[in-house]
C-alpha cells in the first residue's frame, strides 16, 4: 500500500511558478512509476507528466513541455513538479499517482487528495 500526500499548491499569477511535491509512504516507493495529473472544473482529469523509477525517463503533456518538470528525490520518497510560466488554463486540482510499474503505466493504482493550483490572469 502507497499513501501519496501532495502539497505546494497555491495562488499564483500568471507568469509565475510553483513547485508541487508528492510524499509517498512505503519502502517501495524507489521501485514505482509516479505521475502527476490535473482536473479543471468541468473537465475530465488529463495526464500532465510522469517519471520513471529511476529518473532516465520522463514524459509531458504539449500543453506543458517546456514549461514544467517532473522529478524525483528516492531517498526522500518525494517526486515533484516545477510549474514555471504559469497560465490561467493551468488552473486545475493536480492529482499525484503512483505504480508497481517501473515505467509508463496506462492506469496508476494509487492517488493523493489533490492540491489546488490556481492561476490569475
Amino acid at each position: 500500500q502507497v499513501q501519496l500526500v501532495e502539497s505546494g499548491g497555491g495562488l499564483v499569477q500568471a507568469g509565475g511558478s510553483l513547485r508541487l511535491s508528492c510524499a509517498a509512504s512505503g519502502r517501495t516507493f524507489s521501485s514505482y512509476a509516479m505521475g502527476w495529473f490535473r482536473q479543471a472544473p468541468g473537465k475530465e482529469r488529463e495526464f500532465v507528466a510522469a517519471i520513471s523509477w529511476n529518473n532516465h525517463n520522463t514524459d509531458y503533456a504539449d500543453s506543458v513541455k517546456g514549461r514544467f518538470t517532473i522529478s524525483r528525490d528516492n531517498a526522500k520518497n518525494t517526486v515533484y513538479l516545477q510549474m514555471n510560466s504559469l497560465k490561467p488554463e493551468d488552473t486545475a486540482v493536480y492529482y499525484c499517482a503512483a505504480d508497481p510499474s517501473p515505467y509508463f503505466p496506462a492506469e496508476y493504482d494509487y492517488w493523493g487528495q489533490g492540491t489546488q493550483v490556481t492561476v490569475s490572469s
